[in-house]
């Protein structure tokens, strides 16, 4: 919690549940009007983590993707548990 604004988290929690629900509602779109969207290449990525290299894997994913560091993270591990 911000201590200088305490009212901060409770409108970045808003604001998340609000991007998730036009996330929600763009993905229906395309998916009604048969469109598909092309991930970002993760090659490097995994080619990094089969040399075991989790931490330029993990700067890869946030470059490829432009995520934070704890969803770039969590990204990773998924995709090293399937390597």
């Amino acid at each position: 919690m911000d201590l200088l604004n305490p009212g901060s988290s409770m409108k970045l929690d808003r604001i998340d549940r609000r991007l998730e629900q036009l996330e929600r509602k763009l993905d229906a779109i395309l998916d009604h009007l048969g469109i598909e969207v092309a991930g970002p290449d993760l090659g490097r990525v995994n080619e990094l983590l089969r040399e075991g290299k989790t931490i330029p894997a993990i700067k890869a994913y946030r470059e490829a993707t432009g995520a934070g560091l704890k969803e770039a993270k969590e990204a990773v591990d998924e995709l090293a548990g399937r390597i």
